[in-house]
């Protein structure tokens, strides 16, 4: 069975941390896993288009109802739920292991059910937000310096 490494960042995001986020999507490709975000623009998207360059396949989970109004041309499979930020416990729920990128309070959310679930969850430390907030913290939170660090460690931890 495959691994299932979850994306999760912010929606509005710096240059910078969309080519973290693209260089994340090819490193999740060539490990061979399935790649799950959150199915919208920003670090959602561009993960979606590094991993579907590298030949990858990619799941986005989207908040809204109808997958026509998806904004990412990048994902191969795209599961409507409706449910708003309710969408974030099935991203949570269907990942082996969380990578984080930048983020908000939905990234904070995401990453809250993993570690309710038993999920480890690494952060890019420099990408800001979320991540930074929670690369020093309390929680058992893994911190990477790049992508690549990040997928590898995303998969010896998956395959624990």
């Amino acid at each position: 069975m495959k691994v299932n490494i979850g994306v999760i960042g912010s929606h509005k995001t710096s240059e910078k941390n969309l080519g973290i986020a693209e260089d994340v999507g090819r490193e999740v490709a060539k490990a061979g896993a399935v790649l799950i975000c959150g199915g919208r623009g920003g670090v959602m998207c561009a993960v979606a288009k590094g991993c579907k360059e590298a030949g990858g396949l990619s799941i986005g989970i989207l908040p809204i109802l109808d997958k026509k109004d998806c904004d990412c041309d990048y994902l191969d499979i795209v599961m409507p739920t409706s449910m708003g930020f309710g969408r974030n416990i099935f991203i949570a729920s269907a990942s082996d292991v969380l990578i984080a990128v930048d983020g908000s309070y939905g990234t904070l959310s995401e990453a809250a059910f993993a570690l309710n679930y038993g999920r480890p969850v690494i952060v890019i430390k420099g990408s800001g937000g979320t991540s930074d907030f929670l690369a020093g913290g309390i929680f058992d939170i893994k911190v990477a310096k790049d992508a690549k660090e990040a997928v590898k460690i995303a998969m010896e931890l998956a395959k624990k």
